[in-house]
């Protein structure tokens, strides 16, 4: 009898475990939305305040001799992103994926 009786309450403490783990994963990630939702809906009500897009938007885009640029983001490494090498064969300016910084091949001639 001692020895259903642990079995069981195992199974039910596994079963527990595992609704425990699935419900606080789903409230959490519909918490987490709620709060991302209305930060972001008050932080674009506030229209004194620029969006990061038109900051990095008014940066004129950057000329460079060579063919490929490194884009860190930031001449810190600390502030900056993964490297990415941007190819500048095309005639507009090239975005970075990171950061938004624009890179343009200047041309000598």
């Amino acid at each position: 009898m001692g020895k259903e009786m642990a079995t069981s309450l195992l199974r039910s403490l596994a079963k527990s475990t595992i609704n425990l783990r699935f419900n606080n994963a789903r409230s959490f990630s519909i918490f987490g939305g709620d709060i991302v939702t209305s930060h972001t809906a008050k932080w674009m009500q506030d229209t004194s305040k620029k969006s990061p897009m038109q900051l990095i938007n008014e940066v004129p885009p950057i000329k460079v001799e060579g063919r490929i640029v490194a884009c860190e983001g930031d001449t810190n490494p600390a502030l900056g992103h993964p490297i990415e090498f941007i190819c500048l064969d095309k005639a507009e300016p090239a975005i970075c994926k990171y950061c938004g910084l624009r890179f343009v091949q200047d041309h000598h001639h």
